[in-house]
């Protein structure tokens, strides 16, 4: 092991994910320095689409990057849910249209990662991020802390910094440092196939819907606006219950066929979407098991925390991981910005983040908002004449109005940019 090298920054940020590179931009804007070591050489538009909720768009807006934000993605807006006939059970305005101060947007993730990490670069500077070191060790004292990162040439480098900040995802080493034995992801028997298919817009062309249920589901809404030919990039998941020992590898380039999970939704063709056309148009589809961690009881230890997929990884329900994310990092930045790089700053940040994001994780096994998909299959599966004869419309808006509430995105929880 290299003898420890003392940061001239901070805050050290282990990952430049959108957590990451987020923390990054917060940190400078209140005139903290820090810096990203990421673990892979060169960062790639990884991955499909992605929600931004109006309280982390009013977020980006702080931070000047909402507007080239929307310049890349579409304003969602409505959600819609039907059930597996292609019946509508629930429809809501979202963002501006619903009265939000701020947009909702669909975005493609590895764009928007792009473009944050194009804004760390401008801001901070091209040794803001330190590519291919990967995080290997981590540690505090009363002192500071230490992060010990393998580099690609077989060497190590140990970091001393005032702070540490754990964005490392799901499978964080830090996490693992921290709570040792923790245990496995935990997997909750159900596979996600993803994909952008070119193809016509559909509904509002800003629309994003959810068909089916929990053992059977379809996800789709635009990232881009029309080109010249009219045609959208449509991002979709496929959602099956596959039951299984243990998940398979988790990341963004696992690529399989169609023909692994097409033909249950052969069928699926309704007046308003043609399901298999989408599936059968995809360039390339991604599979990707449901997954979460069990909430942890601590994110800090003295001055290393944890923050986003590393704190609190969540089934991709209700469009939240990467807004808690981004909320996350600007929570951080506040308390570092009122108590300096220290413990008691991670501390302070815990305090308001981590009682907030696990019941989001404990909702969103649930299924979160898509309880209504749930409650129309138990109650109807064959389909309905009108919904209000299944479901009244009070229990569609009580659901809705409980998830915007816990996960913070209820109007009168979102600051106006």
């Amino acid at each position: 092991m290299s003898a420890a090298q003392h940061s001239d920054v901070d805050v050290l940020i282990v990952g430049a994910g959108i957590g990451g590179l987020t923390t990054a931009l917060a940190l400078h804007a209140g005139g903290v320095s820090c810096r990203i070591h990421e673990s892979v050489r060169e960062l790639r538009p990884l991955g499909v689409g992605i929600n931004l909720l109006p309280h982390a768009m009013a977020q980006l807006d702080r931070l000047g990057v909402a507007e080239a934000a929307s310049a890349i993605a579409v304003q969602t807006a409505e959600l819609a849910y039907y059930n597996r006939h292609g019946q509508l059970i629930w429809s809501e305005p979202r963002g501006r249209l619903a009265g939000y101060p701020a947009p909702q947007l669909s975005i493609h993730r590895g764009h928007l990662q792009l473009l944050l990490r194009d804004a760390v670069v401008e801001r901070l500077g091209a040794d803001a991020i330190v590519m291919g070191q990967a995080l290997t060790d981590i540690g505090s004292d009363a002192t500071g802390a230490t992060a010990v990162f393998a580099l690609r040439d077989g060497g190590t480098e140990t970091v001393r910094a005032p702070i540490v900040v754990a964005a490392d995802g799901i499978h964080s080493v830090a996490r693992e440092r921290l709570h040792p034995g923790q245990g496995a992801v935990g997997y909750g028997n159900r596979m996600l196939w993803r994909a952008t298919t070119r193809a016509q817009p559909f509904l509002t062309g800003r629309t994003m819907i959810m068909a089916g249920h929990s053992r059977q589901k379809f996800v789709c809404y635009p990232i881009t606006e029309p080109d010249a030919d009219g045609l959208q990039t449509i991002n979709w998941i496929a959602e099956l219950a596959v039951e299984r020992d243990t998940p398979p590898a988790q990341d963004w380039s696992r690529r399989v066929e169609t023909a692994v999970f097409r033909e249950p939704f052969a069928d699926w063709r309704f007046s308003w979407l043609d399901v298999p056309a989408l599936i059968d148009g995809a360039e390339a589809v991604y599979e990707y098991p449901l997954t979460d961690r069990e909430p942890l009881d601590r994110w800090t230890d003295g001055c290393v925390t944890l923050l986003g997929d590393a704190a609190h990884a969540m089934y991709p329900i209700g469009s939240n991981g990467a807004s808690q994310s981004i909320l996350d990092a600007m929570a951080l930045a506040d308390a570092i910005a009122a108590h300096g790089a220290t413990a008691t700053a991670l501390a302070a940040y815990e305090a308001e983040r981590r009682e907030p994001t696990t019941r989001i994780v404990l909702a969103n096994r649930g299924n979160g908002p898509e309880q209504v998909m749930e409650l129309a299959e138990q109650r109807a599966p064959d389909g309905f004449a009108t919904i209000d004869d299944v479901i009244t419309r009070s229990e569609l808006e009580d659901i809705a109005a409980r998830y915007k509430q816990l996960a913070g995105f209820a109007i009168n929880q979102v600051e106006a940019p």
